[in-house]
């Protein structure tokens, strides 16, 4: 649980977690470290992640992979609203939370949208990377989306009680107030509709934004676990 939360850190730090390092000390880009790697357009490749879910997750990985394929396929060409509105219901209907100590059995892990969707099931940051890898897969510009660390309010109105949360943020323009995909409510928002959400940082290809700035303070290379993260996905059929 996090009550409060400080401003960036100029010293990195190699704990194994922000949301953990949050909870321990209330940083926030002290929990990044210089990884030396970003993110590109890429796409997947689908028929190897299927061969990889069947080897690792069995058939029901397997089948749970041609749905998703199945899915994305019915949804190029909508619009981006809908499409935005199709992905956030489908991986929040789809994908059970849990944390990462049940479903992996460590404090934190990263899941890729494979082991997501074949899992069935993962914590916050895990819906928002299989829902930011799928819009960029249906080739939604990289400038709209960004994963958000928030602190999210618990415990109803007037609560001072607060947790490390991510979502995930569409800004249909630069200046515009972003959308919030969130796996805690299906419905989409405008951040402004969300007054349980206090933005710390968020981050994408062109680096990371405290708070709700328009430019990037930081490079993306500095937000620990991406790279493994990368890395594994390229190990799967994803090729950035």
């Amino acid at each position: 649980m996090v009550s409060t939360l400080s401003m960036p850190s100029t010293s990195p730090i190699t704990g194994p977690s922000f949301l953990a390092a949050v909870r321990r000390q209330g940083g926030v880009l002290g929990a990044v470290c210089l990884l030396g790697i970003g993110l590109a357009l890429g796409g997947f490749e689908v028929e190897r992640m299927r061969q990889v879910a069947q080897q690792r997750f069995g058939q029901a990985g397997s089948d749970a992979i041609e749905a998703w394929r199945s899915a994305v396929g019915g949804w190029r060409g909508l619009s981006e609203d809908e499409q935005l509105r199709r992905i956030n219901e489908y991986f929040n209907r789809r994908i059970r939370f849990a944390e990462d100590s049940v479903v992996w059995s460590q404090a934190d892990y990263w899941a890729t949208p494979l082991e997501t969707l074949a899992r069935g099931a993962g914590d916050c940051e895990d819906f928002v990377f299989a829902k930011y890898f799928t819009l960029r897969e249906l080739g939604v510009p990289e400038d709209r989306l960004r994963m958000t660390y928030v602190r999210a309010q618990v415990g109803g109105a007037g609560s001072s009680v607060s947790q490390a949360h991510m979502v995930l943020g569409y800004y249909p323009s630069p200046d515009a107030v972003p959308l919030v995909l969130d796996n805690l409510i299906t419905e989409i928002r405008p951040a402004s509709g969300r007054p349980d959400l206090v933005p710390v940082f968020s981050f994408n290809m062109q680096g990371v934004f405290v708070g709700g700035a328009a430019q990037a303070t930081s490079p993306v290379d500095r937000v620990s676990r991406w790279r493994e993260l990368l890395l594994r996905m390229r190990s799967e059929g994803y090729t950035p």
